[in-house]
């Protein structure tokens, strides 16, 4: 989904034809791009007033004057949190590799694919507000999954598979739900994969990352000279995967004319090209999915009632990884073992204290950022195994949580916040620091007062302005 505010971008490329088109596909997102032709060139913008301000960085894998891997550590060495992306060619999986090592934040295939692209940078666009690990690198693993390899025993999980495998074989169009990053993709590979139509066309679209204005042609098709700038024809996406499966992520971000166009699809089997004067019929099996709950949007009439009744024949919820950590175990191995086979990377194993911290996380991106955040580890690990100490930013985040889980729950006196959520007040929690020093050092003022930093006569007056008793246990 397009950013709402501008963001800045800085391309290291020198190529003409390139930079206009990652510029264009970038504008789409929002995102206003600046140009350096050399590795000199760029090192000297980020101390421009432009370059102060950049949320990202894309370098081109042959970029003049250095090699990408070392521009990439000179500029993290000069800007640690600025997100670094590196365009690399088809099968260039050791540049990709040691531009990770030396700080890149993900890597984009050559040509570029506008989704791609836009996914990538909407990542990148996060990176500033949160730990540079716990943002979900769009690194991908390829060879789709088999229900009967797909990670988890979790009940719901299972119950959701177990449906999953059985509308497979079916024509019924299925409507998958679940936060980001839990698996919807894999679980619609899998789908098509079991069905009738597994070696038929299979293609995935995802809604947001199309500008929406373009996303009638995209799916459905034009005609030359529908409209401005159709200086050709081109076939839509269901026209493409005639007799297959076409997987329409973020379905709610479909416009409302482009919503008609898909229930016509689902309730006649028919679509009519953009400028087009004839309909065609098609047969194609449509699977979609969901990040959030549609109840809101078919509320407020942003959604169609008879769309949603017509995509969600079969309906599944996955569940977040939060609510399945006992799967936490077998999915780390599990990625650990299809990285080992990555050029690059080798076998690595990972410890039960690595283990007991990752399960200790709340996982906000779910099963996306865990195999993230161990693709990140299993770059720069020189052990055999993954320990605590490659998962640093997840260490530091579950450290933080701890910290106010024991300061509300540890029973020794002292609770930081309220019932709703909110802090105490500062003199609340002050009197119960001071009580609680009181027992624990039995009364000896000098000892409290020596431990808590303040003369006698300061803890005097705060016993009396606080209303505690010097017995206070």
């Amino acid at each position: 989904m397009a950013e709402k505010e501008t963001r800045l971008l800085m391309l290291v490329d020198d190529e003409p034809a390139q930079c206009r088109l990652v510029s264009a596909i970038a504008g789409r997102a929002g995102w206003r791009t600046i140009f350096a032709r050399d590795a000199e060139t760029a090192i000297a913008m980020l101390g421009t007033q432009e370059g102060m301000m950049l949320d990202a960085i894309i370098i081109d894998q042959w970029v003049p004057g250095s090699d990408s891997a070392g521009l990439i550590a000179e500029l993290k060495s000069r800007r640690p949190a600025l997100p670094v992306l590196l365009l690399t060619a088809i099968g260039s999986t050791d540049s990709a590799i040691d531009a990770m090592r030396a700080g890149a934040s993900d890597y984009i295939i050559k040509p570029v694919a506008a989704e791609r692209l836009i996914a990538a940078l909407s990542l990148a666009a996060t990176h500033a507000r949160n730990f540079g690990e716990l943002i979900p690198l769009t690194e991908k693993i390829s060879q789709p999954l088999g229900f009967d390899e797909i990670i988890g025993t979790a009940p719901a999980f299972r119950t959701a598979l177990a449906i999953a495998a059985k509308a497979a074989r079916s024509r019924a169009p299925i409507f998958i739900e679940g936060e980001g990053g839990v698996g919807k993709e894999v679980v619609a590979d899998a789908i098509h994969a079991a069905s009738p139509r597994a070696r038929m066309p299979y293609l995935k679209v995802n809604c947001a990352a199309i500008a929406p204005n373009l996303l009638d042609s995209v799916l459905f098709g034009h005609e030359k000279d529908a409209f401005t700038g159709a200086f050709d024809r081109r076939v839509g996406i269901f026209q493409q995967a005639e007799n297959g499966t076409v997987f329409l992520d973020e379905i709610d971000q479909l416009p409302l004319e482009t919503q008609v166009r898909l229930v016509r699809l689902l309730t006649e089997g028919e679509i009519q090209p953009l400028g087009s004067p004839h309909s065609y019929r098609i047969d194609v099996r449509v699977i979609t999915a969901c990040n959030q709950n549609l109840t809101a949007k078919l509320a407020d009439g942003s959604f169609r009632e008879d769309l949603f009744y017509r995509i969600n024949v079969v309906q599944l919820h996955i569940p977040a990884l939060r609510e399945r950590i006992s799967d936490i175990p077998a999915l780390a191995r599990h990625f650990l073992g299809r990285m080992a086979s990555q050029p690059g990377l080798r076998s690595l194993g990972i410890t039960e204290e690595a283990l007991s911290l990752l399960k200790d996380y709340h996982w906000p991106g779910n099963v996306r950022q865990l195999q993230s955040a161990l693709f990140r580890a299993a770059v720069l690990c020189e052990r055999d195994a993954l320990t605590p100490d490659e998962f640093p930013q997840i260490a530091a985040a579950v450290g933080k949580r701890t910290v106010s889980t024991v300061a509300m729950n540890d029973g020794i006196g002292v609770t930081l916040y309220e019932k709703d959520g909110n802090l105490r007040p500062l003199e609340e929690i002050e009197a119960d620091v001071i009580r609680l020093a009181i027992g624990h050092y039995r009364g000896r003022m000098t000892e409290v007062a020596r431990r808590l930093g303040i003369g006698r006569s300061t803890l005097y007056r705060k016993l009396a302005d606080l209303g505690i008793e010097s017995s206070a246990a």
